[in-house]
């Protein structure tokens, strides 16, 4: 990457500062694009979901890692629970999306609770391990709450193999104009669903997946306690790459816990942060990162900056970190700030290997929580940062009253905001299409057929504000 006028500004950039010139491309379809990364992580996408509590749990590990993404498992879930999980995930289908499966006896008010969390608002009935049918939230309107869903199900299903082509589904779903087919193993038992959407994107993405067959999934450690223990059982989990958290990784005690971590001698990716210069970089590869993560205060429920005045634009701290883990074969990943889908573009080109997404993807079907509505009737989740009092009150649960109580006086972030669905994208399938869609077009501007070369041939220049609101689309003339 290189600034337009041949040099950087004598101040820090944020995304929102920052444009690409287009370049001369040879690049003839989007779809020529290879939007996989290169750090390790064996992830087909370069998008992270962030180890938060209100946005990475199974449903969301499973979802991202079939596209190719990656999610991290936070480091305040109990191992216990953290097993489940990566054991879930690692044995879900690559294509099919797994279902909510109701039996026959089974309440219309538990189906409306549940077809919530997944993006397809369907659910399926099964007697025996066989799907009967169907039930979606058109079939529940205006229904008893304490009907049976065998009696409001559609018994008209769109069954496939369980290793039927995507295409093939789709063709089927349009034969029968239905929009959700059953898949089903060679003993007629449930497998799961697919969509024609979820068709489409299952030639669209590749997996991320193990050299089992199994997807891929992340899971962080803190650096307080016996950082190794709790590290070397995720490892024997299965877990394909480990995470070493802290808000201030620059630190004694973070040094001291990669360093506990490396030496397990694991053989799969080690990222820990986060840090904002180059100098906090060397100092985690030291330790024994492979990859940096990169970001003080950019996210959106974080108040780092606002309560402590440290901090830095982040697409300026990208470009310094990445240059300084490059330069040592390493990576970075740009840990919060976007907000659109050319701020993942232009964190790529400042050198990221890939981007962590938080509260972008906290508004989806797929984050934990339940699914609420305001007033307006507008569908929400809420969302909260993991330094605030919700988050510090969650981490500290075993500890006295007093020392609680205590913590939670210094807590940074916000801890309870409305991240709204938005109704045109309420999956974080559809946001991940959004992102690539986005990134795809910025490489084939700048003639990059790779994340490698997005990097190496983007010409960026600086902006004012003016320049960046002249960008933006208008919902209505002026």
């Amino acid at each position: 990457m290189r600034f337009l006028h041949d040099a950087a500004p004598p101040h820090d950039l944020t995304y929102d500062d920052v444009f690409m010139v287009p370049r001369l491309s040879a690049i003839a379809s989007r779809y020529d694009v290879d939007l996989s990364t290169d750090d390790g992580t064996g992830a087909t996408l370069p998008l992270v979901v962030a180890n938060m509590t209100a946005i990475a749990g199974k449903r969301m590990a499973e979802t991202t890692a079939r596209r190719g993404a990656l999610t991290v498992i936070p480091q305040d879930i109990p191992l216990s629970v953290v097993a489940d999980v990566v054991g879930w995930v690692k044995q879900r289908h690559h294509v099919f999306d797994t279902a909510i499966a109701l039996d026959p006896t089974q309440t219309v008010a538990e189906a409306i609770s549940l077809m919530p969390k997944r993006a397809h608002r369907a659910a399926v009935v099964v007697e025996d391990g066989k799907p009967v049918g169907v039930v979606t939230e058109q079939d529940c309107a205006e229904v008893d709450r304490f009907a049976q869903v065998g009696q409001v199900m559609n018994r008209q299903v769109v069954t496939v193999a369980h290793d039927a082509d995507p295409r093939a589904v789709f063709e089927a779903l349009d034969r029968a104009k239905e929009s959700l087919a059953v898949a089903v193993s060679p003993t007629g038992d449930l497998v799961g669903v697919l969509t024609r959407l979820g068709a489409l994107r299952a030639t669209l993405y590749a997996p991320a997946v193990d050299d089992n067959g199994g997807l891929r999934i992340a899971a962080a450690v803190g650096v307080n306690g016996d950082v190794a223990e709790r590290a070397a059982r995720l490892l024997e989990m299965g877990v394909d790459t480990l995470v070493v958290d802290t808000a201030h990784g620059h630190q004694d005690r973070m040094l001291e816990a990669l360093k506990a971590v490396r030496g397990l001698d694991p053989d799969v990716p080690i990222a820990a942060g986060n840090v904002v210069d180059g100098a906090g970089t060397d100092a985690l590869i030291d330790a024994g990162a492979d990859i940096v993560k990169v970001g003080v205060g950019p996210g959106a429920t974080c108040t780092t900056r606002m309560m402590t005045g440290v901090g830095r634009p982040q697409f300026s701290a990208v470009l310094e970190c990445a240059t300084a883990a490059r330069a040592r074969g390493k990576h970075v990943w740009a840990d919060g700030g976007v907000r659109h889908p050319r701020d993942v573009a232009l964190a790529l080109a400042a050198g990221a290997s890939s981007v962590m997404v938080g509260s972008w993807f906290a508004g989806t079907h797929e984050s934990p929580g339940d699914l609420m509505h305001d007033s307006d009737g507008r569908a929400f989740k809420v969302s909260f940062g993991m330094a605030s009092a919700r988050a510090v009150a969650n981490r500290t649960s075993a500890e006295s009253a007093f020392d609680r109580a205590r913590k939670g006086l210094y807590e940074e972030g916000i801890s309870s905001s409305r991240m709204y669905l938005d109704s045109a994208r309420p999956g974080v399938e559809d946001l991940i299409d959004q992102i690539c869609s986005g990134l795809r077009s910025s490489c084939t501007y700048a003639g990059a057929s790779s994340l490698a070369e997005l990097h190496e041939r983007a010409l960026v220049g600086v902006q004012s504000a003016a320049g960046f609101h002249e960008g933006k689309p208008l919902s209505q003339s002026w």
